[in-house]
């Protein structure tokens, strides 16, 4: 059975390894708060002092952690994954960082003789809970291929998307798509419900109707219940939504929508929603029309 280190235990990472470890894995984990480790060592996880620990003769290494930044402390870091890879292991990063990033870190892998695969995820917490996460990978097809095991003990769906910096192409364009649907939730929430309309009518209207999406059906009851307790924050979206941005401005893509979502997002930031779920964008809305969508 494969050996893994696993990096980043926040909301996405915890369940992520807990369902490796109940796969039958041997898997080492690491976070730079050591006592987020301490439930999965009750699963039967291995605590790592430090990421050389969490990395040094491991055949998968998974990081799962929050921006750019991060990621390259972890890499580059006078103790980082680089200095501790063996020959022929499988590097897999599940964050969203930029493509840049993504491609610059596959090239250093690679140089030490190992593989990298960027292959963010969507799901949410939900998904990472129950195991049914979607991996868009780039990178090689044969390391894919060799690696499905671990991916299918956390995820109901892995796509091929090209090579390295595809993955994490592909998950900003999707979260610039998440992002623009949770503002045109909450706006038509904001129009029918000003307008005298139930918000449970008008959620059961859109779940029927040609307006329904994924979005509408994860986000619906907890903006009408005022549940913003954390599936994917609206600070992490924000972070996505500037990163699918200079994307968009570096290849050169007209994104109004995209530009419109940021600046709706980056308003509930400023305001102190940012550790809330990111429907919790909402919320400017609701100052707008002066009351709570579900009143």
């Amino acid at each position: 059975m494969k050996q893994i280190g696993f990096i980043g235990l926040g909301t996405m990472g915890a369940p992520m390894a807990s369902n490796l470890l109940r796969a039958g894995f041997q898997v080492t984990v690491y976070n730079r708060t050591a006592s987020k480790s301490d439930p999965l060592v009750t699963e039967g996880a291995t605590a790592a002092a430090s990421l050389q620990a969490a990395s040094e003769g491991k055949d998968v290494i998974i990081t799962m952690v929050s921006n750019d930044d991060s990621i390259r402390e972890i890499y580059y870091g006078p103790e980082g994954i680089l200095e501790a890879l063996k020959p022929g292991a499988v590097v897999i990063d599940s964050s969203t960082i930029s493509p840049g990033l993504v491609k610059e870190i596959a090239a250093a892998v690679e140089n030490k003789g190992a593989h990298f695969l960027d292959a963010p995820v969507t799901g949410s917490k939900p998904g990472a809970v129950e195991g049914t996460l979607v991996f868009m990978v780039g990178g090689s097809a044969d390391v894919i291929e060799a690696s499905r095991d671990v991916f299918d003990a956390m995820g109901k769906l892995l796509l091929h998307m090209g090579e390295n910096g595809s993955g994490a192409a592909a998950k900003l364009a999707h979260n610039a798509m998440v992002g623009i649907h949770n503002i045109a939730l909450a706006e038509g929430f904001s129009i029918a419900v000003k307008s005298g309309v139930p918000a449970d009518k008008f959620l059961e209207l859109i779940r029927n109707g040609s307006a329904g999406s994924k979005q509408v059906e994860l986000k619906g009851r907890k903006i009408i219940e005022n549940d913003f307790s954390n599936q994917f924050s609206l600070g992490l979206m924000l972070k996505d939504l500037k990163l699918a941005s200079a994307l968009s401005d570096a290849s050169g893509v007209p994104t109004p929508a995209l530009e419109l979502a940021k600046s709706l997002f980056q308003a509930g930031y400023n305001s102190g929603s940012g550790e809330e779920d990111l429907s919790a964008v909402v919320k400017t809305y609701e100052a707008w029309i002066g009351r709570k969508i579900g009143e």
